[in-house]
């Protein structure tokens, strides 16, 4: 059980790594991201299989920080979109005025 939670977590984390580094969407590469994070949730839950409650706990802290930085990248990415209208990361350089 424990074998295939982490095989899926790999997986799952090996796409987010995949589509941060291949995407140039911000949207895209925002839910990537939150993939990475969900794939160290499984991971968590299925090391505190064998070592106890201690990895909920830290399952609790990453939803926390998934959470927050959900509201502040979606309204970043809200933001940079009302104002050059594009989510394409090639055509944001916002250090140029």
């Amino acid at each position: 059980m424990i074998n295939e939670a982490l095989f899926f977590s790999a997986v799952l984390f090996t796409i987010g790594v995949v589509g941060v580094l291949t995407r140039r969407n911000a949207i895209i590469i925002f839910m990537c991201v939150e993939l990475m994070l969900n794939a160290v949730n499984l991971t968590f839950v299925a090391f505190s299989k064998l070592y106890g409650a201690a990895g909920q706990i830290f399952v609790i802290f990453v939803m926390t920080v998934a959470a927050a930085e959900a509201a502040v990248g979606l309204a970043i990415i809200i933001s940079i979109f009302r104002h050059r209208e594009t989510v394409n990361l090639q055509n944001i350089n916002l250090l140029k005025g």
